[in-house]
């Protein structure tokens, strides 16, 4: 991380980066809380990191990302962030940890096939995925196998797919 040049360590900068994005804290609580550990920084600076690091911590952190299983179970649902309504996207594999996730504001074929794009680009194909009755996840992942069927090298790789429910 390029952290040099900054008034502060990058312990200090990855912390505040931290409390933002793994609690529900302000900037302005993260500030308090350097404060009562002696450390003085301004809230807007705060603000400056994440915008600034937080996204090369994400590339950084999905790049060590380490492998799936070939297995997933993919479903949506409905929730709330910051007062607005989104549909959530997700993708298990069959031990339970995270795919991948998409946050759409509508539920259609068009977001879950985004979503099964954002999934492989970042994890490969997959040889089986579970949904529920959801029509739309059904549609994308047709459409995806025919796309698969219609490329000479992934003939043999046609997704499974298996709906439960």
């Amino acid at each position: 991380m390029p952290f040099t040049g900054y008034h502060f360590p990058s312990d200090i900068i990855l912390q505040a980066i931290r409390y933002y994005v793994a609690y529900k804290l302000s900037f302005r609580d993260i500030e308090e809380i350097f404060a009562e550990r002696g450390i003085q920084v301004d809230h807007a600076t705060i603000n400056r990191w994440v915008i600034r690091f937080a996204p090369l911590i994400e590339q950084n952190a999905r790049a060590r990302k380490h492998q799936v299983s070939s297995s997933w179970r993919m479903d949506e649902t409905y929730i709330k962030i910051k007062g607005k309504w989104w549909y959530y996207y997700r993708a298990v594999d069959k031990y339970g940890d995270i795919v991948d996730f998409y946050l759409s504001q509508t539920r259609d074929e068009k977001s879950a096939q985004a979503f099964l794009r954002k999934a492989i680009r970042t994890n490969g194909l997959p040889d089986q995925v579970v949904i529920d009755k959801s029509g739309a996840n059904a549609r994308a992942l047709h459409h995806m196998n025919v796309k698969l069927w219609k490329s000479v090298i992934s003939m043999l790789n046609l997704i499974e797919v298996i709906d439960v429910k």
